[in-house]
């Protein structure tokens, strides 16, 4: 019986199939407008209702609305790391055409991004603990991602030679996801001021379904939102990336 393995070079030949940069500036060109609206109609109606129309928290009471844009920024905090972790797992391996320029377009709004979560935490913890700030280990941590995207940021631009930038970038991309699980799990790990979470893969949600449903959405726009904005960053850089090598290959032929 013939069995058909799928061995790296098949895996990284059907990678850089699809990261075409022409395939992608077309896909992208349809595909953003459509994003871009849909995150915006989320936003504008998970954050209204949650704002405005669902209950207050019999115990928070109104300080607790701010979970609306504050849980879709941690959120995407984590798993914006993810995907730079992921793409730089592609860019070492495979050498995937796209995953560096991707890798550099996803840290500087991954950090953008985790800065909102700080700075909304801080916001809702003030009234609830009685300070901005604490060296809670949720807080922590999640500090130190945006030290990690910080750190990628300017590795990646740190050396004259983009290559071993963007090899650089990687590494500490694949080093900092030990980050990730410590994020996750630090409430239940340490005692914390941080509360645990709300919505869990293994549980039903301890929220108001009428509490829910207005972060769902809220969160659904964020996601939607750091996809735009990547996807715009990475067109981009790619078509930089071309009319450098338009630019480098006139000035070839002129000093020919």
């Amino acid at each position: 019986m013939n069995q058909i393995a799928t061995s790296p070079a098949r895996t990284g030949h059907v990678l850089h199939r699809f990261a075409n940069p022409g395939r992608f500036l077309r896909l992208a060109a349809r595909v953003q407008p459509y994003l871009t609206v849909a995150a915006l109609v989320l936003l504008v109606v998970g954050i209204g209702w949650g704002m405005f129309f669902a209950p207050a928290d019999r115990i928070q009471h109104d300080a607790m609305r701010i979970i609306y844009i504050h849980v879709p920024a941690a959120w995407l905090a984590s798993s914006g790391y993810l995907a730079l972790a992921v793409c730089s797992v592609l860019s070492l391996v495979w050498r995937h055409p796209l995953a560096d320029l991707a890798a550099a377009e996803i840290s500087p709004v991954g950090a953008a991004v985790t800065a909102v979560a700080l700075a909304t935490g801080s916001i809702w913890g003030r009234p609830m603990w009685g300070a901005w700030w604490v060296w809670d280990a949720r807080l922590t941590s999640v500090l130190v991602l945006f030290f990690l995207y910080l750190g990628h940021v300017a590795l990646v631009r740190a050396f004259d030679d983009p290559e071993r930038g963007q090899r650089a970038g990687a590494i500490l991309a694949l080093v900092g996801v030990v980050n990730l699980p410590i994020i996750k799990f630090s409430v239940d790990w340490w005692n914390t001021l941080h509360q645990p979470a709300s919505i869990t893969l293994s549980g039903s949600p301890t929220m108001d379904s009428r509490m829910l449903w207005p972060l769902l959405f809220s969160a659904l726009g964020f996601s939607l939102g750091f996809g735009a904005l990547v996807m715009a960053r990475l067109r981009a850089a790619v078509m930089e990336r071309r009319i450098r090598g338009l630019l480098l290959a006139q000035a070839r032929e002129g000093n020919a």
